[in-house]
């Protein structure tokens, strides 16, 4: 009874936690990776975030002129602080261009 414990300890430690470890990390691998057509999406919906809240600017501009009651927003397009995202996602996307050619 003792033999097939020990043996039964052993092929779990030499062999089944291996195996789980190696399986676990290859579902990390697999599921870790963006694929070409990820970032193709990914780029367009940013553009496209992109013109939508320059509308929103021009639209918002036009209801402040017509509308002397109207309440600008928290985040004007104007402001430093509010456009720094954009702004790194715009430089990251040059980068990532600049070494694709």
């Amino acid at each position: 009874m003792d033999e097939i414990a020990g043996i039964m300890i052993v092929a779990t430690l030499f062999i089944g936690l291996p195996w789980i470890i190696l399986h676990y990390i290859t579902k990390w691998k697999t599921a870790a990776t963006i694929t070409t057509d990820d970032e193709v999406l990914l780029e367009e919906l940013y553009n496209l975030a992109k013109r939508l809240d320059e509308r929103m600017d021009t639209v918002e501009r036009l209801v402040a002129s017509d509308n002397p009651d109207f309440e600008r927003p928290k985040l004007l397009a104007d402001r430093e602080t509010d456009n720094q995202q954009l702004r790194e996602l715009d430089r990251l996307l040059a980068d990532k261009e600049r070494t694709a050619r």
